[in-house]
């Protein structure tokens, strides 16, 4: 015991130097000594309550900002108050029973702050035994009786305080009977206590919320009556008519949350209880609620509309109320209730907003008809000094132009144009807004569709002199032109695309991204060029495209597009001509090149494969003659449409592959012909279109499921070089799907293995070897696949032992899974001596990994030590029963 007081003296000591700021650990240690002596015999040593006395007020001093947390203050309570019981003598003076109460009842309202009710117990049951004690003290002198009648009254406010306490504790425990018991032991106390009444009135209403949020209903309910009932007790200390109005509207929520069809009178009541409270917006609003959801008649819900009017609630609240009518599917009363609304706000500011919630909703109820009507009613008035606010009549153009929109979409082209020529009636004549022009616009392919072109040039000579400087408004033009052929206006609207792509372009609606906005519009002027047959003006438009656009595949799409149409040309043209255009056709193939070595999302091949081409046409096109130059590019133009044709075939559906793949044959077998006509003119030591070309034919023919892809891969063999990536690349064709050869890849892997044996990339091929080879099942377990996949396994272990630095330690653990795996497969058909064999295998690879090693190896040696086992059991039970 001595121990224990000079340690507690020592740590207290210690915690009121001036200086001392690390509380943390000191708090903690007096907390820990103090908890275990509350087991201890009493005491009567006067350091203790010293003690307890200092440790009190410094908790007091403290709390003032934020010297120490809640927790901390909490913990110090904890043991001033646990101190001062420790130290109790049997007759306790008054004096020592009111800091007893003070510190017990104090130290369990911190620890209920501090979201611990089962320590705040143990401190609010001390203080009620001493408020109990204080009370006999009291009782049992002969004092005067104003004096006992005084302190007994504190008493009874003190224990009211603690029972709250105690109940709010029960609750946060889910102990709802307990606190029901603590809060009716309060009631009885109020005719002592009546200024608490608030106090508890408002207690049991944060049970109310509490158990509201829990979805405890029933618990709720109750307890929000409670904080009601409690409240009417005493008017003239109760929290008043305002509060109890809230305390209702939430218990009508309740019973409307929990079960609208039984308990829609109990619901109905409170709210109207609620109502004669304190009338208020909420409340008025909650009734309507309550009676649409429990199906009353319109009549019923008529006469509460009509005491939301009476009670002035504001437009806000009454538009809101419009809506709940309406999703409610009470049309009639909505579109009545919103025409009472209008009239009775006909002078507010703000009946624009009404307005114009009601063409919204007419037009959601299909009444195109009535809604014209009001959208012309809001015109007229426009222009007779009933103008809409900002913000009501941009929410008008927004109705209309979506009004339009749908229209549009579903080519209603004269109804479109009606509702933009709504939208446009609120601009005044000469306004410049960028609005206006692209309202205009849309009018302008409106008047096109319709076939009316003239009023469409009038739409856009409006939009060019509201937004010149509009991308949008320049492509209008070219349209225009294009349609009317007039080549020269094509020309000069595409310069000035162009020039304006290579500003910020602000997009219509927001809908595009700025960068591609522009490139997007130059796409699409090509389109509509060839189209409309002018195939000059389509090539000007890609050209531009291709110059500003950020995007390369939509660059090489647009390259590609051009090589096709001098291609098409070149088919049509003399000798004299092909070569003039082969001219046109490089700096299409220069800017691939470009483009292509900046691409960052195509692989290593394609970019190679079709790199190599465009260089090698670049650099022949000037040492070459006239005709062999043409050759040279129609090579390369050849190899690039084969190799578009495959990149559509990968990003298209397996349904419509066959058609891409069938002229990308037919590209490629031009291209052979070309190929040796070239060959035979000269010599190509380091050229690779055989390569490329055979590549390519693979790929279409494994895809086609053609059994000459056999025929290829001896091809490939025999040329001069043979490289190991194109046999990797060919593998991965082989199954790549729609392609489905699996011993054809096998092949070209141990090939382009066997040329590779020491390079860092002889495990990707064992990798792909030993997943083609793994048995997917039982049906699949035999001798031979077992004894192939054994020698890539071999194969493996030999690569990791000649580098094990440079071998991946994620690749060693795949390896590790799958011999593993196929042992227990083996174990699971009762093939016991492979399966050793295998796991055995397994285990190998176990010393080969890194970081990973100490962890697999304590699981791998305990599953394989049981395994042996299993298998050392099971060979014993085949002898005895052998």
């Amino acid at each position: 015991m001595e121990q224990f007081v000079s340690t507690v003296r020592s740590l207290t000591e210690k915690l009121l130097q001036k200086h001392f700021s690390d509380y943390d650990e000191v708090i903690e240690k007096l907390f820990s000594e103090v908890s275990a002596k509350e087991t201890f015999p009493k005491t009567a040593d006067p350091q203790i309550e010293e003690c307890a006395i200092q440790l009190w007020n410094w908790a007091v001093t403290k709390n003032v900002g934020a010297a120490i947390c809640k927790i901390q203050k909490a913990k110090v309570r904890h043991v001033a108050a646990s101190l001062l019981y420790c130290c109790e003598p049997d007759n306790p003076t008054e004096g020592t029973i009111r800091k007893q109460i003070l510190m017990a009842s104090k130290t369990g309202r911190t620890w209920l702050d501090c979201k611990n009710p089962q320590m705040a117990d143990v401190f609010l049951r001390h203080a009620v035994k001493s408020l109990e004690t204080l009370y006999s003290l009291l009782t049992s002198r002969g004092e005067a009786a104003g004096d006992i009648t005084s302190s007994k009254a504190d008493v009874e406010k003190d224990l009211l305080r603690i029972l709250s306490c105690q109940a709010e504790s029960a609750i946060a425990q889910g102990n709802n009977q307990e606190a029901v018991a603590y809060v009716q032991r309060c009631k009885d106390m109020l005719l002592q206590v009546p200024k608490d009444t608030a106090y508890l009135s408002l207690m049991c209403y944060n049970f109310g919320i509490e158990t509201y949020n829990l979805r405890n209903f029933e618990d709720s309910t109750f307890w929000l009556s409670q904080s009601y009932d409690i409240g009417k007790v005493n008017v003239k200390h109760g929290p008043g008519s305002e509060v109890l109005a809230k305390v209702l509207r939430l218990l009508a929520t309740v019973y409307l949350e929990w079960d609208c069809q039984r308990f829609h009178e109990k619901a109905l009541n409170a709210v109207i209880l609620a109502n004669k409270e304190n009338v208020s917006t909420s409340g008025l609003y909650l009734k309507i609620r309550i009676l649409l959801r429990c199906g009353a008649p319109d009549n019923h819900i008529r006469a509460g509309l009509d005491e939301m009017l009476e009670s002035q609630v504001s437009l806000e609240v009454s538009l809101s109320t419009v809506q709940l009518l309406m999703s409610e599917d009470r049309d009639v009363l909505g579109f009545e209730y919103l025409k009472r609304v209008c009239q009775h706000f006909e002078s507010s500011p703000d009946l624009g907003t009404a307005l114009v919630l009601h063409i919204e909703l007419l037009l959601q109820r299909g009444k195109e008809l009535l809604g014209k009507q009001k959208i012309e009613d809001i015109i007229n008035g426009h222009y007779t000094g009933k103008q809409l606010a900002p913000q009501a009549l941009t929410r008008v153009h927004v109705i209309l132009w979506d009004q339009a929109s749908k229209h549009f979409e579903a080519c209603n082209f004269s109804e479109a144009l009606q509702w933009y020529n709504y939208s446009l009636s609120f601009f005044k004549a000469g306004q410049m807004d960028p609005n206006l022009a692209k309202l205009q616009r849309n009018r302008a392919s409106c008047f096109l569709h319709l076939k009316q072109l003239e009023k469409a040039k009038e739409a856009i000579k409006e939009a060019d002199r509201c937004d010149p400087e509009s991308i949008f408004t320049q492509f209008s033009v070219y349209e225009i032109a294009v349609l009317e052929s007039n080549v020269d206006k094509a020309a000069e609207a595409l310069n000035a695309m162009a020039l304006l792509s290579k500003n910020p372009v602000s997009s219509e609606d927001k809908l595009l991204v700025p960068e591609r906005a522009a490139s997007s519009l130059l796409s699409l002027a090509a389109q509509l060029a060839l189209e409309n047959g002018q195939q000059e003006t389509a090539m000007k438009a890609l050209e531009a495209m291709c110059e500003c656009s950020k995007d390369e595949a939509q660059v090489l799409a647009g390259l590609r597009c051009l090589v096709r149409l001098v291609l098409s040309t070149i088919e049509t043209s003399t000798d004299e001509m092909r070569t003039v255009n082969l001219d046109v056709l490089l700096p299409y193939l220069k800017m691939a090149l470009q483009t292509l070595s900046h691409q960052s999302h195509m692989t290593a091949e394609q970019r190679s494969e079709e790199a190599n081409c465009l260089e090698l046409s670049s650099a022949v096109s000037q040492m070459c003659p006239p005709d062999r130059t043409l050759l040279m590019g129609q090579r390369t133009c050849l190899l690039m449409a084969a190799a578009a044709s495959l990149e559509l075939c990968r990003m298209s559906p397996h349904s419509a592959q066959t058609e891409e793949l069938t002229q990308a044959l037919e590209y490629i077998q031009t291209c052979w012909e070309v190929w040796k006509t070239l060959k035979a003119s000269g010599s190509f030591p380091v050229d690779p279109t055989d390569s490329l070309l055979l590549l390519y034919e693979f790929e279409a023919r494994a895809k086609l499921n053609d059994p000459k892809v056999e025929t290829i891969m001896e091809s490939v063999l025999e040329l001069e070089i043979v490289e190991t990536k194109m046999l990797e690349t060919m593998a991965a064709l082989a199954m790549e799907s729609p392609a489905h050869f699996p011993q054809l890849c096998k092949r070209a892997l141990r090939i382009a293995l066997s040329l590779h044996r020491k390079q860092p990339q002889a495990d990707l091929c064992v990798h792909s070897l030993i997943k083609l080879s793994l048995p997917s099942g039982v049906s699949e377990v035999e001798d031979r696949v077992l004894d192939e996949l054994w020698d890539y396994y071999e194969e493996a272990l030999s690569i990791i032992e000649a580098a094990p630095d440079d071998f991946p330690e994620m690749e060693t653990l795949w390896l590790l899974t799958q011999a593993w795996n196929t042992g227990i497969l083996l174990y699971s058909l009762a093939q016991y001596p492979k399966a050793e064999k295998w796991c055995g295998l397994a285990m190998s690879f176990i010393r080969h990994l890194g970081s990973l090693r100490e962890s697999y190896e304590t699981q791998m040696s305990g599953l394989y030590s049981e395994i042996l086992d299993r298998l050392d059991k099971v060979k014993r039970n085949n002898i005895t029963e052998e």
